[in-house]
């Protein structure tokens, strides 16, 4: 017989809130960890220790700052992969695309508080050389594509106003301009959004993905 205090089961999946968080393995973690705090700026808040008599993965914890400022218990897990002698002096990574090539992740999508802070990072990206792959203004953010060492794809962006997209996210997701992924241009971010869902039709996209 069921206890009292056991939860029937609904008829659909309850809706979640959000992903919480993203682990990725990483061929070498401290070249890794240097890329997450010191170029796209996590802080490391964690790692776990070693057990005697246990196996655990070398991994370290990464967040990012809440709403109020304030480190979350983690946003990104790093766990580094052992080397085995057949990867050794194995071929680099291929490089990241956003065509997919093959299962697996794609790219992980980190978002700046606004407008302001992206433009900075951007221009932090770009100082310290790493490299656009591509630089796409959304109809619900405005991003540029990059890639860690191991080339695992990272999407850099600030969200538009909820107004602009939420009335049409359809036509918002399919609505892609390309932008210089090189060059001043490249650091431009016009403000003039397309709003979707309204009484006018968005103007057509200068370039779709």
């Amino acid at each position: 017989m069921p206890n009292a205090d056991t939860p029937r089961a609904p008829t659909h999946a309850e809706p979640p809130r959000a992903i919480n968080h993203v682990v990725l393995n990483v061929r070498n973690l401290e070249v890794s960890h240097r890329f997450w705090t010191e170029i796209i700026g996590f802080r490391c808040v964690a790692e776990l220790k070693p057990i005697p008599g246990r196996q655990r993965p070398k991994m370290r914890f990464y967040s990012g700052l809440d709403a109020h400022g304030s480190v979350t218990h983690h946003d990104l897990a790093l766990a580094e992969v052992p080397e085995t002698d057949g990867e050794r002096g194995a071929a680099a990574r291929e490089p990241w695309d956003l065509q997919p090539s093959r299962v697996g992740l794609n790219h992980v999508a980190i978002a700046w508080p606004d407008r302001e802070a992206w433009l900075k990072q951007l221009a932090f990206l770009r100082e310290k050389g790493v490299p656009f792959h591509r630089r796409v203004n959304h109809g619900m953010t405005h991003s540029v594509y990059i890639s860690d060492p191991d080339g695992h794809g990272i999407e850099v962006l600030y969200e538009l106003p909820r107004e602009v997209w939420e009335k049409d996210i359809d036509a918002a997701q399919n609505y892609a301009e390309r932008v210089d992924t090189e060059g001043d241009e490249a650091l431009v971010d016009r403000t003039d959004y397309p709003v979707f869902g309204g009484a006018a039709a968005p103007p057509a996209a200068l370039n779709r993905l």
